[in-house]
Protein backbone atom coordinates (compact mmCIF):
# COMPACT_ATOMS: atom_id res chain seq x y z
CA UNK A 1 0.00 0.00 0.00
CA UNK A 2 2.89 2.51 0.96
CA UNK A 3 4.50 1.68 -2.34
CA UNK A 4 1.51 2.37 -4.22
CA UNK A 5 1.61 5.79 -2.66
CA UNK A 6 4.82 6.42 -3.44
CA UNK A 7 4.93 5.64 -6.94
CA UNK A 8 1.64 7.91 -7.39
CA UNK A 9 3.64 10.69 -5.87
CA UNK A 10 6.32 10.34 -8.49
CA UNK A 11 3.71 10.20 -10.85
CA UNK A 12 2.45 13.50 -9.92
CA UNK A 13 5.89 15.35 -9.01
CA UNK A 14 7.08 13.96 -12.76
CA UNK A 15 3.73 15.45 -14.29
CA UNK A 16 3.90 18.64 -12.69
CA UNK A 17 6.00 19.97 -15.07
CA UNK A 18 4.14 21.71 -17.53
CA UNK A 19 5.90 20.87 -20.51
CA UNK A 20 5.94 16.95 -19.65
CA UNK A 21 2.11 17.36 -18.81
CA UNK A 22 1.61 19.24 -22.60
CA UNK A 23 3.38 16.05 -24.27
CA UNK A 24 1.58 13.27 -22.47
CA UNK A 25 -1.90 15.36 -23.64
CA UNK A 26 -0.63 15.41 -27.35
CA UNK A 27 0.49 11.76 -27.39
CA UNK A 28 -2.46 10.64 -26.31
CA UNK A 29 -4.04 11.53 -29.83
CA UNK A 30 -0.69 11.32 -31.79
CA UNK A 31 2.45 9.81 -31.85
CA UNK A 32 5.39 12.26 -32.19
CA UNK A 33 9.14 12.33 -32.85
CA UNK A 34 11.61 14.84 -30.75
CA UNK A 35 12.21 17.32 -33.86
CA UNK A 36 8.20 18.00 -33.41
CA UNK A 37 8.13 18.49 -30.08
CA UNK A 38 11.37 20.73 -30.93
CA UNK A 39 9.31 23.02 -33.38
CA UNK A 40 5.81 23.29 -30.82
CA UNK A 41 7.74 23.91 -28.01
CA UNK A 42 10.15 26.05 -29.40
CA UNK A 43 12.82 24.88 -27.45
CA UNK A 44 16.21 22.55 -27.68
CA UNK A 45 16.66 18.90 -29.00
CA UNK A 46 18.39 17.93 -25.50
CA UNK A 47 15.79 19.40 -23.57
CA UNK A 48 12.81 17.55 -25.23
CA UNK A 49 15.22 14.57 -25.09
CA UNK A 50 15.82 14.73 -21.23
CA UNK A 51 11.85 15.39 -20.80
CA UNK A 52 10.91 12.11 -23.22
CA UNK A 53 13.85 9.80 -21.47
CA UNK A 54 11.96 11.20 -17.94
CA UNK A 55 8.70 10.41 -19.15
CA UNK A 56 10.13 6.77 -20.46
CA UNK A 57 11.80 5.76 -17.45
CA UNK A 58 8.90 6.25 -15.87
CA UNK A 59 6.88 3.64 -18.40
CA UNK A 60 4.48 6.62 -19.69
CA UNK A 61 5.80 6.69 -23.25
CA UNK A 62 7.47 3.96 -25.54
CA UNK A 63 9.80 4.30 -28.50
CA UNK A 64 9.18 2.86 -32.22
CA UNK A 65 12.13 3.34 -34.87
CA UNK A 66 11.43 3.77 -38.33
CA UNK A 67 14.75 4.19 -40.33
CA UNK A 68 16.77 6.62 -38.38
CA UNK A 69 13.64 8.21 -36.21
CA UNK A 70 12.17 7.77 -33.16
CA UNK A 71 8.56 8.21 -32.77
CA UNK A 72 7.19 8.36 -29.14
CA UNK A 73 3.70 7.38 -28.30
CA UNK A 74 1.86 7.03 -24.87
CA UNK A 75 2.30 3.70 -23.28
CA UNK A 76 -1.24 2.67 -22.49
CA UNK A 77 -0.33 -0.57 -20.58
CA UNK A 78 1.45 1.65 -17.73
CA UNK A 79 0.38 0.41 -14.26
CA UNK A 80 -0.56 3.55 -13.23
CA UNK A 81 -2.13 4.50 -16.71
CA UNK A 82 -5.74 4.74 -15.30
CA UNK A 83 -4.45 7.38 -12.96
CA UNK A 84 -2.88 9.29 -15.70
CA UNK A 85 -5.93 9.19 -18.52
CA UNK A 86 -8.33 10.28 -15.57
CA UNK A 87 -5.88 13.58 -15.42
CA UNK A 88 -5.73 13.64 -19.29
CA UNK A 89 -9.50 13.96 -19.77
CA UNK A 90 -9.46 16.98 -17.65
CA UNK A 91 -6.95 18.54 -19.73
CA UNK A 92 -8.07 20.50 -22.91
CA UNK A 93 -6.93 19.29 -26.33
CA UNK A 94 -3.59 19.93 -27.85
CA UNK A 95 -3.93 19.16 -31.45
CA UNK A 96 -3.95 22.71 -32.53
CA UNK A 97 0.40 22.69 -32.17
CA UNK A 98 -0.33 20.71 -35.21
CA UNK A 99 -2.38 22.38 -36.76
CA UNK A 100 -0.52 25.30 -36.65
CA UNK A 101 2.45 23.99 -37.58
CA UNK A 102 0.85 22.70 -40.93
CA UNK A 103 -0.61 26.23 -41.53
CA UNK A 104 2.57 27.67 -41.33
CA UNK A 105 4.25 24.88 -43.19
CA UNK A 106 6.59 24.03 -40.58
CA UNK A 107 5.53 20.33 -40.26
CA UNK A 108 8.22 18.07 -40.26
CA UNK A 109 7.89 14.53 -41.36
CA UNK A 110 9.86 12.24 -39.72
CA UNK A 111 8.82 8.77 -42.19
Amino acid sequence: MEQEIERAANLFKLLGDKTRLTMLKMLESHDYCVCEFVEIFKTSQPAISQHLKKLKDAGLVQETRRGQWIIYSLNRNQELFSLVKSLLEHLPNQDFYLEQLEEQGRRISCK
